[in-house]
């Protein structure tokens, strides 16, 4: 086998490993209650305010990335904040109804 060959297997492995790790994480993430994992999700900002963004782990098109928490645009409060998810069950209906109306920048 030439190392070639060999290198190709370790990078296929890493990025397999990557993949399977953000998948499970995802479903963990779902089932703790953070119902939007994966696609739109209702999320807080440092300043209170609640709104819907894409929340897909492992990625960011619009924000930075820190951990759990993401780097964003507010379109609430019109301000750069650090953003984290919060669980649905948590918000009252009212709640859940602002924030599902109040969305962050489109991709397209």
């Amino acid at each position: 086998m030439s190392r070639c060959a060999g290198s190709r297997s370790v990078r296929r492995m890493t990025l397999l490993s990557v993949v399977v790790f953000y998948v499970v994480a995802t479903v963990v993430a779902r089932r703790r209650g953070y119902c939007g994992m994966g696609g739109r999700t209702v999320v807080r900002c440092r300043a209170g305010h609640l709104f819907t963004t894409l929340w897909v782990p492992g990625v960011s098109l619009k924000s930075v990335r820190l951990g759990w928490f993401r780097y964003q645009y507010c379109p609430v409060g019109r301000h750069w904040a650090l953003v984290s998810p919060v669980k649905e069950t948590t918000l009252s209906a009212s709640e859940h109804e602002i924030a599902r109306s109040l969305r962050d920048i489109a991709l397209v």
